[in-house]
């Protein structure tokens, strides 16, 4: 009988230390806001001229701007990690010529118009870290109204030679306009 029951003891104890073994070695659970990387190409079959990897919060039945994400307060533009905006080549942001690079996209929503802003302090969570002594660009952009989204979304557009970033939640879209540096023709003799 004592037999059985250190075996039983010392069974149970290898089944735990196992088990929370397996748990260590093992992964994280899935992220409840999910993450997406939008491109801006000038064609299919041209590099990117801008990648945007951000999180995806969702709506579910709350109003977003003013309530879920105050007015007046600077947001991550998203959820999770900052938003990070990478531009292959050199890019006109509002009156401010950016260098190629990656950047945080931060952004001050209102209900006319938000304030959106390029940072150069990478790898953080949210708007947490933010500094503003790393601010490299600044737009000011008016707020228009379309179609309810569930998720926020960014995608792009062009028009006229400009490409235009589009931030859209709920009713919500503001379009952040970008002119990139055209490269040189080359003459040939």
């Amino acid at each position: 009988m004592l037999k059985h029951y250190i075996s039983t003891v010392i069974s149970l104890f290898l089944l735990l230390f196992f088990i929370s073994e397996t748990k260590a070695q093992g992964f994280v659970a899935l992220d409840e806001v999910p993450h997406d990387i939008s491109y801006y190409r000038e064609s299919k079959v041209m590099p990117p001229l801008v990648k945007v990897l951000y999180g995806r919060p969702q709506k579910k039945d709350v109003e977003v701007f003013g309530n879920l994400v105050p007015y007046n307060k600077l947001w991550r533009t998203g959820a999770n990690e900052a938003t990070e905006v990478r531009f292959y080549k050199n890019v006109q942001f509002g009156d401010t010529k950016v260098k190629a690079g990656t950047y945080v996209l931060v952004t001050i929503p209102n209900k006319e118009s938000w304030k959106v802003i390029l940072n150069s302090q990478t790898d953080v969570w949210g708007a947490f870290q933010y500094n503003a002594m790393f601010d490299v660009a600044e737009i000011t952009v008016p707020v228009t109204k379309a179609e309810p989204l569930e998720a926020f979304t960014i995608s792009f557009k062009e028009k006229n030679g400009y490409a235009k970033m589009i931030l859209g939640w709920d009713t919500v879209r503001v379009n952040i306009p970008l002119k990139f540096e055209k490269e040189p023709a080359i003459v040939l003799n």
